[in-house]
């Protein structure tokens, strides 16, 4: 008997559930309980009425704790000399003309950094040794400090971790042990800043991940997994050590359900739209998931693969107000699950919620099965009073906060695709999240997006893909080769290390290694020049034709990415990767044969609307009902517990062989 997996988003506004089952899906929703996440969880674990399972959970803890500066009071230990690399960092400006930028303030302050005299040249030999009178002074020093975090960042650890190790046992022996993290076991890659900045991230957010892991694996039980941010999933123990792995742990459960189930349905170039209550997550996959090693998150670099993912303040709980010069904004402040959108009861501030029950694009009795009855009443208060500040009506004002929102995520998706060389009008818009298929038609319509692809369940997507994503866990090693020594068994050798480090870390964690499969990558770029691309390993060639693999895939990864490529310029290898995975059951969905397509079966009443084009009585649809082939002309409302499908009056749907909503235009 195949086990239960049951997969957990836990969003700003929403607490989602899903569960696998005998190859079938169940969902559940609740409002989400940010002074406690995991009081949400048990819950709706208890409501659902599941007990023995294996559960996998996409987590914001540690998003939220690193964007909100509630982190742990960490101090940073380094090389001599290199005390202030968070504060230089690149010298980049992100913004070349703004004169007055604020940036992130270093996690680690500068009274708690401390630097060692050590030295490892760039061979990894040991130039100046760590004296045991050093490590007692630094023991004494974080002591006096009273720090909860450490991070040990050394310039050339990536090469020879031995003084990482030295400092990791001594400070083991202090009273009330801190969290501590090496960067040669959280990123052993050359780049001391994105390294150092990685490691402290790590340390920053390691406390209250670990204390919050262990925690909620209590309540739950043994087989608690947790979502990492490159799309899959590690142990809770693997997630409590480095939870800077976890940073954008749900919304890459959202990709991988989204990608899942636009490929189930023959669709493979997809843009993502994970719109919720706080935030709008876009992430572009041309035939495949794309990741990166070079990202930031809140004005901090992370080293650590991530699933390119552009996220902007615009969610159902966006707030709608006037600026100091009376122009509207929407976000990116949010009303979150408490007190929420106005519309819930107890918040009195308007959002992009708010607006759409105002232009009855929701219905008041329908939010979420009927469980939650919306107050109308008190979102035309106040958008009234919003309208009269203008001097435009109660619906004007509406449209216009829908106008805002859209023009917000239309940017993101722009960001994603036209500025990184790609067409949105050669691919398929995914939209999920509680409010992503409310906006779905009027985005795609203004980027000429020519397809939507609804998936059968939008609100809990998200959580469908937690479910199922693989166990994966990466491992990276920095190697500097060119010329003669880019050779197979100097590749061989290295990677042989790798896994044989990476399967004895595996059964560590309970993890069945021999059913793990290694997957190697190599990071390559033009000699001297400051970036690299990731390219495959490939597993079978000739010197010869090792070197010009190598050479060929570059290039033609650069094409892609730059436009250009020089054939005539060497290629070196910076580093190599391996991806360690454990394939996880799927859904094996049916394909069902087209019916008729009418669609009158599951017609439930009609309502009035407001679109752009002006008010129109509109039909409204009860998802459950249809079928496959099922046909609906705009303008429609597709109403289902977990969100409502808005069809504008341009565009027209039809239910594909596995539940999903096509809609194009006319």
């Amino acid at each position: 008997m195949a086990k239960t997996i049951v997969g957990i988003d836990v969003g700003g506004t929403f607490t989602d559930i899903a569960i696998l089952e005998d190859g079938q899906l169940k969902v559940h929703k609740l409002p989400s309980t940010p002074d406690d996440p995991s009081r949400g969880i048990l819950q709706g674990v208890s409501e659902t009425g599941v007990t023995d399972a294996d559960f996998v959970h996409g987590s914001t803890v540690a998003t939220n704790a690193l964007l909100e500066g509630k982190g742990a009071r960490t101090a940073l230990v380094t090389t001599l000399g290199f005390e202030d690399v968070l504060e230089i960092g690149r010298q980049a400006r992100t913004e070349l003309y703004n004169l007055d930028i604020d940036r992130a303030p270093a996690l680690a302050p500068w009274e708690l950094r401390f630097g060692l005299a050590e030295r490892v040249d760039h061979t990894g030999a040991i130039i100046e040794d760590l004296t045991p009178q050093a490590l007692e002074t630094l023991a004494a020093l974080l002591q006096e400090a009273e720090v909860d975090a450490i991070a040990v960042s050394f310039l050339f650890s990536f090469l020879n971790s031995a003084h990482e190790q030295m400092v990791l046992e001594a400070l083991k022996r202090l009273p009330n042990t801190p969290f501590i993290s090496i960067s040669s076991q959280v990123l052993p890659e050359f780049r001391e800043y994105e390294r150092t900045s990685t490691v402290v991230v790590n340390s920053y957010v390691g406390q209250l991940m670990q204390r919050y892991l262990v925690g909620l694996e209590k309540s739950l039980g043994k087989g608690l997994r947790i979502m990492q941010s490159s799309g899959g999933s590690i142990t809770a123990g693997m997630a409590a050590e480095q939870p800077v792995r976890t940073i954008l742990s749900g919304p890459a459960g959202g990709v991988v359900g989204a990608f899942y189930t636009a490929v189930q349905a023959g669709y493979p170039d997809i843009i993502t739209l994970d719109m919720g209550g706080t935030s709008t997550d876009v992430s572009l996959c041309p035939g495949t998931i794309k990741e990166s090693t070079n990202s930031n998150v809140g004005g901090y670099p992370i080293g650590v693969p991530m699933i390119e993912i552009h996220t902007v303040g615009a969610g159902g709980g966006s707030i709608a107000r006037l600026n100091t010069g009376g122009a509207l904004v929407v976000g990116p402040q949010s009303a979150g699950a408490d007190p929420g959108p106005a519309c819930y009861g107890k918040g009195d501030q308007i959002t992009v919620t708010d607006a759409n029950l105002i232009l009855g694009r929701l219905l008041p009795d329908h939010f979420l099965g009927g469980r939650l009855e919306l107050d109308r009443k008190r979102s035309e208060s106040l958008i009234e009073t919003l309208a009269s500040q203008i001097g435009i009506t109660m619906t004007d004002a509406a449209l216009g906060i829908q106008r805002v929102v859209n023009a917000n995520m239309e940017r993101a998706i722009r960001t994603i695709s036209l500025e990184r060389g790609y067409d949105p009008r050669l691919f398929t818009l995914v939209p999920f999240g509680g409010a992503g298929p409310m906006h779905s038609c009027e985005l795609a319509q203004e980027l000429g997006i020519p397809r939507v692809l609804v998936p059968a369940r939008p609100g809990i997507l998200s959580a469908f893909g937690v479910a199922i994503a693989d166990i994966v866990k990466d491992y990276s090693r920095t190697v500097m080769l060119r010329g003669d020594d880019v050779n197979r068994s100097r590749l061989e050798e290295e990677f042989h290390g790798m896994e044989g480090f990476a399967r004895e870390e595996l059964r560590g964690e309970g993890l069945p290694d021999g059913d793990m499969v290694a997957r190697r990558f190599l990071d390559a770029r033009y000699v001297g020049q400051s970036f690299e691309l990731t390219i495959d390993y490939p597993a079978d060639t000739g010197r010869g034709n090792l070197e010009r693999y190598i050479r060929d895939s570059f290039y033609t990864a650069h094409l892609r990415r730059f436009g250009y490529a020089d054939k005539k310029e060497p290629v070196e290898i910076v580093s190599i990767r391996m991806k360690m995975e454990l394939e996880m059951d799927k859904p094996q969905s049916v394909a069902q044969s087209p019916g008729s397509a009418d669609s009158s079966a599951a017609k439930m009443g009609e309502a009035e609307v407001v679109f752009a084009s002006g008010p129109s009585i509109t039909p409204l649809y009860d998802r459950e009902k249809l079928v496959s082939g099922a046909h609906i002309q705009g303008p429609g409302l597709v109403i289902q517990m977990d969100s409502t499908v808005v069809i504008t009056p341009e565009w027209s749907g039809t239910v594909d062989p596995y539940g999903n909503l096509v809609l194009e235009p006319n």
